[in-house]
């Protein structure tokens, strides 16, 4: 038996499998952006973490690294931070609603062509997605000026 081709053992295309383009509707776009933004807060959590622990070496550590901080690179990742924490908490949302079962509709029988419940709750991750929108831009004009 061939497996499928760019298959790993199992059928698993692993991180590539998060972001290949095949027929994915806008659900699965948000949904790889949304293990994209979790993995880049964890990293910044670590960042933060390490950052605030420098504080017990000492002033002259603490200080060097707060000029650092201040380079107009460090103003962009501020921002990619706020703009994925943003993204992250209301995509989080519409994933808490979607699992609890809210904007499914009620079960019906299955009987080919099979009907999807993507009809009714895409209107919540357009809504949603549009706040997300909005508060990035109005985060970035609080952290830009």
């Amino acid at each position: 038996m061939r497996p499928e081709v760019g298959a790993r053992a199992g059928g698993r295309l692993g991180p590539k499998g998060w972001v290949y383009a095949g027929k994915y509707s806008f659900e699965r776009y948000l949904y790889t952006l949304h293990r994209v933004t979790g993995v880049g807060l964890v990293l910044y959590l670590l960042l933060h973490i390490y950052e605030t622990g420098l504080r017990l070496r000492g002033e002259v550590p603490w200080e060097g690294l707060m000029r650092l901080f201040t380079a107009p690179v460090f103003k962009v990742g501020e921002f990619l931070v706020f703009a994925g924490f943003a993204f992250h908490a209301l995509n989080g949302i519409r994933l808490l609603l979607t699992e609890f079962g809210f904007f499914l509709g009620r079960p019906s029988q299955p009987i080919y062509p099979y009907s999807t419940s993507v009809r009714r709750h895409r209107p919540l991750s357009y809504v949603l997605m549009f706040a997300a929108a909005v508060f990035i831009v109005l985060g970035g004009f609080g952290i830009f000026s």
